[in-house]
């Protein structure tokens, strides 16, 4: 049973996530995550591992046979001057066209789920189970290769979409390590942990190695007042 981390060291068991079978042959995992406990977690900290020890080999099947959908969309390295060192695969979107009003998706809460998702069975099976045992709503969810010595440059994300939701990252390949700042706070993310952290503030992301490091990238919107890093209401 993998351990997981809550805060400033404080250590919980509380409710499951079943990692699906790489085939019909092999038995699906179970592992542990911390669900949100405000009341044990340093408020001062940006970011919270929430499971570790994940079996992401499924996911990565997934992944390692369809690599020509690193390049089927290139959207986002092209016009977002921050992601330009990134190759992303977008699973779910926001909705498009952009409702009438709406300067750019930052506000948009609507999501569609993409065609290249029916691709991902697995990695989208994941993002569902952890959206529901967190009694939530999946919003976005991309997978994202940081190219090797790449830079995600210091950008926040601001708009009433994220301002209610939270981030989540799932390392699924990252030798290496995966450095990421946000605020004050750094942490150096491991294969096969899940972390969440307060994209609302400015963040950064590198990959110092000859390898591209690729996490699964998804958004939640929690219970009024459960969230991680959500914010309530509409300030």
């Amino acid at each position: 049973m993998a351990r997981v981390s809550q805060g400033n060291g404080y250590s919980r068991l509380t409710d499951s996530v079943v990692i699906p079978a790489e085939s019909a042959t092999s038995e699906s995992t179970r592992v542990q995550i911390a669900l949100p406990d405000t009341a044990r977690r340093d408020p001062a900290s940006r970011f919270l591992r929430i499971a570790e020890g994940l079996d992401v080999t499924p996911l990565l099947a997934e992944l390692d046979v369809a690599p020509e959908m690193w390049l089927a969309d290139t959207s986002r390295q092209r016009k977002v001057r921050c992601q330009r060192d990134t190759q992303n695969i977008f699973l779910r979107a926001a909705r498009k066209p952009l409702p009438p009003g709406a300067k750019n998706a930052n506000d948009v809460h609507e999501t569609r789920t993409m065609r290249s998702a029916g691709r991902f069975p697995a990695v989208m099976a994941f993002c569902e189970e952890i959206a529901t045992l967190h009694g939530g709503e999946l919003g976005r969810a991309t997978l994202v290769a940081l190219q090797p010595h790449g830079w995600v440059r210091p950008h926040r994300d601001a708009g009433d979409y994220y301002r209610i939701r939270d981030r989540f990252h799932l390392v699924l390949r990252s030798p290496g390590g995966s450095p990421l700042t946000c605020g004050e706070d750094a942490v150096v993310m491991q294969e096969g942990e899940l972390w969440t952290f307060d994209n609302k503030v400015r963040h950064e992301a590198r990959n110092p190695t000859e390898e591209p490091r690729v996490h699964l990238i998804f958004d939640v919107l929690p219970p009024p007042g459960r969230g991680y890093y959500a914010r309530s209401g509409s300030g």
